[in-house]
């Protein structure tokens, strides 16, 4: 089993930034791919940042350029830096873990809250 736990929501002015965090714990290493995801209210949860375990990242259009996704094998974390935020990217902010071959992500945080305000 594979814990996650986020960190770092809040509310923030348009333009500002945030920085989530997720540490994980249990049976992780370093070949799980990690990701970002958010769920707006009344929309689907959609990807917003993905590392995968060669370190290549993939971003959502919405946020490139202006997030960036890094990870910490050492601590056992993963980190989203989230800059020139919009009130569009209020969301529940989710951390999620793929283990090595799986075609999905296995494992969820609990999410934590971003809100920007216009």
């Amino acid at each position: 089993q594979v814990q996650l736990v986020e960190s770092g929501g809040g509310l923030v002015q348009a333009g500002g930034s945030l920085t989530l965090s997720c540490a994980a714990s249990g049976r992780t290493s370093s070949n799980y791919a990690m990701g970002w995801f958010r769920q707006a209210p009344g929309k689907e949860r959609e990807s917003v940042a993905q590392m995968a375990w060669t370190r290549r990242t993939y971003y959502a259009d919405s946020v490139k350029g202006r997030f960036t996704i890094s990870r910490d094998t050492a601590k056992n974390t993963v980190s989203l830096q989230m800059n020139n935020l919009k009130p569009d990217d209020t969301a529940v902010y989710y951390c999620a873990a793929s283990a090595p071959y799986s075609s999905s992500f296995n494992y969820w945080g609990q999410g934590t809250q971003v809100t920007v305000s216009s």
